[in-house]
C-alpha cells in the first residue's frame, strides 16, 4: 500500500540544513493499523507528509498504492490524493464559513457523487464519532474535540484505502479518543482500510498491530504485534 525507498527530506531553516528524515526504507501493507512514534522532532509528521504527496523527499521515492508519486503532479496528484487518502490533521482543516455536514460532504461533493448518497452518509458518520444534531453548525460554534472529530469525520466519509492522522487524539478526551479509535479499530477489521498514525498517545499506541519507531528521522524500531 505505501512504500518509502530511502526517503530524505531536508529543510533550510535561517540558512541552516535541518535533516529532518535520513533514509527511510519501510513498506507498510494493505490493511495494516500502524503507529508511527517517537519524542517530538523524531520525522513523523515529515514522514507522514511526504508519504501523502504533501511534501516531497529531498532524495528517494514513495509509492502509493503502486503509483510512484514523482511521476505525478498538479491536479493529477491532488485528485490521487482525493481519491485515496483521507488526512486528520492536528490543526482540523475545516472551512469556518461551511457547516459541520458541508464540511464533512466536501470530499464526496468534488468526486461527484450524489446529494441523496452524501446526505445519507454524512448523516452516518456524525452518529458515530458523536455529532447527531450538529450538522447545521458552523466550526467556530464547536470545541476544539468537537472540530477533531468533525474532521474526522471528512477524513473517513469517503471511504479512501488509507487514512493517515497526525496526532488523532491530542484534542479529546480520553472517552471520545478510545470510542473514535474502537470505530476505527472496526472499520480496518471489516473494510480493510489501513491506518496510519502519528502519535505520542499510548492508547493509540495499545491499540495499534504495528510500531514503528522513529528517531533522529530514521527508523529505530519496527514491532509487530497480534
Amino acid at each position: 500500500m505505501i512504500v518509502s525507498e530511502g526517503v530524505k527530506k531536508i529543510y533550510s531553516e535561517n540558512g541552516v540544513a535541518v535533516v529532518a528524515l535520513r533514509g527511510v526504507d519501510l513498506t507498510i501493507r494493505s490493511g495494516e493499523f500502524t503507529a508511527l512514534v517517537g519524542p517530538s522532532g523524531s520525522g513523523k509528521t515529515t514522514f507522514l507528509n511526504v508519504i501523502s504527496g504533501l511534501d516531497n523527499p529531498t532524495e528517494g521515492k514513495v509509492w502509493l498504492s503502486g503509483e510512484l508519486l514523482s511521476d505525478m503532479s498538479g491536479n493529477v496528484l491532488s485528485d490521487f490524493r482525493r481519491d485515496h487518502i483521507g488526512f486528520v490533521f492536528q490543526a482540523y482543516n475545516l472551512i469556518s464559513v461551511l457547516t459541520v455536514e458541508e464540511n464533512v460532504e466536501y470530499i464526496m461533493l468534488l468526486q461527484g457523487i450524489s446529494k441523496t448518497e452524501r446526505h445519507e452518509r454524512v448523516t452516518s458518520i456524525l452518529e458515530d464519532v458523536g455529532l447527531r444534531g450538529f450538522a447545521d453548525r458552523n466550526p467556530p460554534q464547536l470545541s476544539g474535540g468537537q472540530q477533531q472529530r468533525v474532521a474526522i469525520a471528512r477524513a473517513m466519509v469517503s471511504q479512501p484505502a488509507i487514512i493517515l492522522a497526525d496526532e488523532l487524539t491530542a484534542n479529546v478526551d480520553s472517552k471520545i479518543g478510545a470510542d473514535l479509535l474502537d470505530m476505527m479499530n472496526h472499520l480496518n477489521e471489516h473494510t480493510g482500510m489501513t491506518f496510519v498514525f502519528s502519535t505520542h498517545d499510548p492508547m493509540v499506541m495499545e491499540r495499534a498491530r504495528r510500531l514503528i519507531t522513529l528517531k533522529d528521522g530514521q527508523i529505530a524500531g519496527d514491532e509487530l504485534r497480534t
